[in-house]
């Protein structure tokens, strides 16, 4: 018997987790809910919507299923999903999209899994007011999180008979960010000559998954185009109310809808709970009862064929009538069916994530805050000298003033050559001298980057007109 967490969550999230409990009972699955709360109902006595006990739940028993749960929207607690996701290291948010029988849709042989990584990229929520018109958040890729999502990508594509695995990036503009995570994907894709490896950009993607997507079979993304390309990729199935997830890491994971809580038809009797039965599927699979996974999607694809269809989906049944409908063309279980599971687990091992490099330090981005223009910088300093400044990424200094709008924020470029022309290292002491310096021409400045070099190669981005 197996023990799965169950978090209904808020708006029709009850009832759609009514519907999969009913389901899974008349399957005769060997699963034992210990219901948990999180969501709205419990914010007045738990800020951040999730009890202590039911993340001590989901960490003890390692497996939760959840129904959705409301996130304001500029103000109040942070997402419940996130927090989940990233208080247990779910790394890998694993998105399938698949064409079912009877939604109509614009196309009808759509077979893809999005895997998005979950943790980092902008998701890290480091954001500031660098001014009063200047807002900056960190976009922050790293290496051993792109080297464990690839990781993920190629075991799963492995696995599941899959043939193809693409990255999507933004590597042309983001060059190290978006770069570093396409050079990790190639260099676990060796270990992986079965399966096909390739890299599209994202702007690519989107459209291409908008006029072909039957040429896509696997998507390894960052973790904010994954976000958007995922649920773009629901929209070709049938939309969010189709559309399965699972948020998987090492020893947890927790499979949800990942549809809004509609508390505007809580209550009616017909709220849709496919897409939180197909994340049922993703679980079962998960826990090694495949049969049972394909028992009980049967009885769905029959369902739908037959047209029998919540309202969302053009039919006409309310929820315990399409619920019921799955129940009268479940099959019975196979003798053998529970005796032997066969858990699908991914465990991100002790991966190369480190990468051994020298380390070259020789000049310093400074950040300032100047309203009026072009800030009048110290030339040099010690031995840095000043290289160029820039606005929103644009060379305005020195040479001819590009025509641009200027804001208020400037980053200086300093960096410390020798008589010819050579970079040549420097230590902390230079930058607080240059700092110190700075404050005493009377500027604001707000933080600072060291510019370094990484086995001969720099590691930091060159203003357009550099």
């Amino acid at each position: 018997m197996f023990k799965v967490v169950l978090i209904k969550g808020d708006g029709i999230g009850p009832e759609i987790a009514d519907a999969v409990v009913k389901i899974f009972d008349a399957a005769k699955v060997p699963i034992t809910w210990i219901e948990k709360q999180a969501g709205l109902n419990v914010i007045e006595k738990h800020p951040t919507g999730i009890p202590e006990d039911t993340l001590e739940a989901v960490q003890q028993y390692k497996v939760a299923l959840k129904g959705p749960t409301t996130t304001p929207v500029g103000t109040g607690h942070k997402s419940v999903n996130v927090t989940l996701r990233k208080s247990l290291e779910l790394y890998a948010n694993v998105r399938p999209a698949k064409s079912l029988p009877g939604v109509r849709t614009r196309f009808d042989n759509v077979d893809l899994i999005i895997v998005r990584e979950n943790i980092e990229d902008t998701y890290g929520g480091i954001e500031h007011n660098q001014t009063a018109d200047v807002a900056q958040a960190l976009k922050l890729i790293t290496r051993p999180g792109s080297i464990r999502i690839a990781k993920y990508a190629f075991e799963m594509a492995k696995l599941y008979g899959r043939k193809k695995v693409m990255a999507v990036h933004k590597a042309n503009i983001h060059k190290l960010t978006d770069g570093l995570f396409l050079k990790c994907f190639y260099e676990v894709a060796k270990d992986y000559p079965e399966i096909q490896s390739s890299d599209l950009i994202v702007d690519n993607t989107c459209m291409q998954l908008v006029t072909n997507p039957e040429r896509f079979d696997v998507l390894v993304l960052p973790n904010l185009y994954g976000d958007i390309v995922s649920d773009l990729s629901a929209g070709l199935v049938g939309g969010l109310g189709v559309a399965p997830g699972g948020n998987i890491g090492d020893d947890v994971a927790i499979f949800e809808s990942v549809h809004g809580s509609a508390p505007d038809i809580a209550g009616q009797g017909i709220a849709n709970p496919t897409a939180l039965l197909l994340s049922s599927f993703q679980m079962l699979q998960h826990i090694g009862l495949h049969q049972t996974k394909a028992r009980i999607e049967k009885a769905l694809i029959e369902t739908l064929k037959d047209g029998i269809k919540t309202r969302d989906l053009g039919g006409k049944a309310f929820t315990n009538e399409f619920t019921q409908a799955i129940i009268d063309r479940l099959e019975n279980p196979a003798d053998n069916e529970f005796k032997e599971p066969t858990p699908l687990r991914i465990l991100s091992e002790l991966l190369p994530t480190h990468k051994e490099v020298t380390e070259d330090f020789h000049g310093v981005d400074i950040f300032v805050e100047n309203p009026g223009g072009i800030p009048k910088m110290p030339e040099q300093v010690g031995k840095l000298k000043l290289k160029m400044i820039s606005n929103r990424g644009t060379k305005v200094y020195p040479g001819p003033m590009p025509k641009i709008w200027l804001v208020d924020h400037h980053r200086c470029r300093y960096v410390a050559r020798d008589e010819n022309d050579n970079l040549i290292n420097i230590g902390d002491e230079e930058i607080f001298n240059l700092i110190k310096e700075v404050s005493a021409y009377g500027i604001k400045w707000m933080h600072i980057e060291k510019l370094q070099l990484f086995d001969g190669e720099l590691g930091y981005s060159k203003a357009q007109g550099e």
